[in-house]
């Protein structure tokens, strides 16, 4: 049986894990975000490095995990190499899909939504001169959208004349949109309406899923066990929460008990 941990400061990994249980619905699933530090996106680079090395660290030995997929474009940018470097199994992480936005936009005009850390990374620099040079990359960088997804994900309705405030400015602009966050996928939905239509919206959540599958190879014993979902701030709120991972094939939250957090 392979197992399988995803990562992320929220529950925006689970638009990741979505695309790969689709997939690949044999592996065993441990599904943990770091919610006492979120959004990861206000954190220092240094305290963001070593809660994920910690906490990823951790749940790789308790669970022998065979692959880790850091869910979160902001975490992935920064902490693949020191991760990469401690464990000994695979680490897939996330960017954003700016290269099949360049291939399929015809005005070569491409809207890139993200956290505002994302969007001023030098790595996302990088990426648009490398993949999408020929085209003008209009970037909005919003930690208010991934609060709304968080709300959604715990029964709380999305407000789609919000949404269309925060994308005022590529109102007839733009023709695709990178979600540089995997938190968007989950309101992909609600951004196709606050947009009205006509906008190619592109995530990373299919490609990561083909190489998480690429990287296990075939799986020959199907998974026996329950699922399961970590969280690392206190609180026993989660009646919505467990409802929606219901739905997701992963059990009920788990407390993280960490001391030196």
């Amino acid at each position: 049986m392979k197992r399988v941990l995803i990562f992320d400061s929220g529950v925006g990994g689970l638009s990741v894990y979505q695309e790969i249980y689709a997939q690949l619905p044999n592996v065993h699933y441990i599904y943990a975000f770091d919610d006492a530090a979120f959004p990861y996106g206000e954190l220092p680079e240094e305290e963001l490095i070593e809660r994920t090395r910690y906490i990823v660290s951790l749940l790789v030995e308790r669970h022998t995990v065979d692959l880790v997929v850091v869910a979160c474009n902001t975490a992935s940018t920064i902490v693949l190499p020191t991760l990469r470097e401690c464990l000994a199994v695979p680490v897939v992480g996330v960017v954003p899909a700016i290269k099949p936005a360049a291939t399929l936009s015809k005005r070569k005009v491409i809207g890139l939504l993200a956290t505002p850390a994302t969007v001023q990374r030098e790595y996302t620099d990088l990426l648009i001169s490398k993949f999408a040079s020929h085209c003008e990359v209009l970037r909005i960088g919003s930690t208010r959208l991934v609060e709304i997804a968080e709300q959604k994900l715990r029964g709380q309705a999305v407000s789609i004349s919000e949404l269309k405030a925060i994308l005022a400015p590529w109102h007839d602009k733009v023709d695709c949109i990178v979600l540089g966050c995997t938190h968007f996928p989950l309101i992909k939905e609600e951004i196709s309406q606050a947009l009205e239509g006509g906008v190619i919206i592109i995530d990373s959540g299919r490609a990561i899923a083909n190489r998480v599958k690429d990287l296990l190879g075939e799986i020959t014993i199907a998974c026996n066990e329950p699922n399961l979902t970590y969280k690392s701030a206190a609180g026993n709120n989660t009646a919505a929460l467990d409802s929606s991972l219901a739905t997701m094939h992963l059990g009920p939250v788990r407390s993280l008990h960490y001391p030196r957090f």
